[in-house]
């Protein structure tokens, strides 16, 4: 495989060895196999490739026995896998803000404490003040594209267009909104101001067996084209619904085009896939293949993407030269059914939750003769992506205050920066974690109230976050306490711009002032 040493294909070469001819040869050996990796070049390439809750344990490389990923599979032996790998907030609106800016949701207002996500029919979205991967790359000289899912403002000014990228292909929000005969989030939220949970259990439910054999037409997404220039925009929208059913391939056929007509200009590619978010779909060569059913067909078939994303940069000559990063905003959606359940692995918890199943996701770097091939289990985060690149492209990241450069790990295998991450919720501190152990605030992992005396949890030795140590060792609490209080210290909040339409609506001042 790429990227290996001599000793690395002869591994039983210096065993054969007499003692003295193998300490001259290994003392001799080691500056050349730690500068073996190249340096980077000056404007790579950089491609996206962002899953919608995809689990942990969702990929061939990450342990599930069922799901085929021979593409990522490869990816993965090729370069780096990140075992503890973090998304800031385990729901998509905030995960993909804090992938394009390096700032913590609750810094830039992308969060909602009444709502975690945004809903369609949103006058507000990403705030101009802040700087996108794609603007800033983009004057850096590259060219910018987002193929799939924005879910940062669905109208005009919001778009991803207007935000750096200078084409865009895709849907402006989670596949499973818009769902027609459905109240519109407003209604919904005045079922329940007005106490009347039955009706909203009866909607909820109504909504989940939609996902049994779900129909694209019963999901009024539209999927839209967008370019930009220096002198204007023009929006298309292309249909609605979206036909889901090929929506991957579709995304991919853009991306492949993309990637092909650049030539030897830099650009950067942003690959958000829509799926495996419920509803399901796969195109048809896809569906019934995989031995883990409906929910493994669409996995398979991004990773069937994944493969023809890379078939193209080696095509073009470019693959040396080109970072490519795969991950997911958050983790898999357990509660539907389990015929759609995806894998967390040996992790606790799911979408919605702090626990690590929720936050903690699968990624792969990988770039060929740059990147060192290993297994890290260095903790990262969504946010360092942004500092990351800044470090190969030169682009200004001043403003990305949350984000660190990971490129030690990944070019020299010199460990990652970040021993701590924070873990939110709607807006609140939930969970921290600090090197092995992780400190859990409140006493459920959706809702719930604070407890008064929070949850210690060794990862390393308890993966499922079942055995509460808190009591054994206070001097781990009462680090990690003083490390949250520097980093609440250091956060200027932004109001919740989720929330803005609620308030608007009669919402009480819990939403105003958290």
């Amino acid at each position: 495989m790429r990227g290996h040493s001599f000793l690395d294909r002869f591994p039983g070469f210096l065993h054969i060895l007499k003692p003295l001819i193998y300490g001259f040869l290994l003392s001799a050996l080691a500056p050349a196999l730690a500068s073996e990796p190249e340096v980077p070049t000056a404007a790579p390439n950089i491609v996206i490739l962002f899953t919608d809750d995809l689990g942990w344990g969702d990929l061939g490389a990450f342990g599930h026995p069922y799901i085929k990923t021979p593409s990522l599979n490869q990816l993965a032996a090729e370069g780096q896998q990140w075992t503890d790998f973090y998304v800031p907030a385990p729901v998509c609106s905030p995960s993909r803000a804090a992938l394009l800016t390096g700032r913590h949701p609750v810094r830039t207002g992308l969060y909602g404490v009444g709502t975690p996500v945004m809903f369609p029919g949103d006058t507000r979205g990403i705030p101009y003040t802040e700087v996108t991967l794609a603007e800033a790359l983009k004057a850096k000289g590259y060219s910018t594209a987002i193929m799939g899912k924005w879910h940062l403002g669905d109208a005009p000014d919001f778009f991803p267009t207007r935000h750096g990228f200078d084409y865009w292909f895709g849907i402006p929000y989670s596949n499973d909104m818009q769902f027609v005969g459905r109240p519109g989030v407003e209604d919904l939220f005045r079922l329940q101001q007005a106490g009347k949970t039955s009706e909203l259990m009866q909607i909820f439910n109504d909504f989940l067996r939609s996902f049994e054999a779900p129909d694209y037409r019963d999901y009024n997404v539209p999927l839209w084209r967008s370019r930009c220039s220096d002198s204007a925009c023009n929006d298309e929208l292309l249909e609605q619904p979206a036909v889901q059913t090929t929506l991957t391939t579709r995304l991919t056929k853009e991306a492949v085009h993309f990637i092909q007509a650049q030539g030897d200009e830099p650009f950067f590619l942003y690959l958000p896939y829509t799926m495996p978010h419920l509803p399901i779909f796969a195109d048809t060569p896809f569906q019934g293949n995989s031995l883990a059913g409906p929910y493994g067909d669409t996995i398979e078939e991004i990773d069937w993407s994944v493969g023809e994303i890379v078939a193209a940069l080696e095509a073009a000559g470019i693959s040396e030269n080109t970072l490519v990063f795969f991950s997911s905003d958050n983790g898999p959606w357990q509660s539907a059914s389990t015929k759609f359940a995806g894998s967390t692995g040996p992790f606790r918890g799911s979408k919605q939750e702090v626990y690590e199943g929720g936050v903690r996701v699968p990624t792969i770097f990988w770039w060929p003769d740059k990147i060192i091939p290993k297994v890290s289990s260095e903790i990262g985060s969504v946010l360092d992506i942004y500092q990351t690149i800044a470090a190969l492209t030169g682009i200004d990241a001043e403003q990305a205050v949350d984000s660190l450069d990971l490129s030690a790990e990944l070019f020299a295998g010199e460990g990652s920066p970040r021993g701590e991450v924070a873990l939110y919720r709607k807006g609140e501190l939930r969970a921290f974690r600090k090197g092995d152990y992780k400190l859990h605030l409140f006493d459920q992992a959706q809702g719930g109230k604070p407890l008064d005396q929070p949850e210690l949890y060794n990862l390393k030795q308890d993966l499922a976050e079942r055995d509460n140590i808190a009591a054994e060792y206070p001097e781990i609490v009462e680090a990690i306490q003083a490390a949250i209080d520097a980093h609440r210290d250091g956060m200027e909040r932004a109001p919740p711009l989720f929330d803005q339409r609620f308030i608007e609506l009669g919402h009480d001042d819990r939403v105003r002032h958290r």
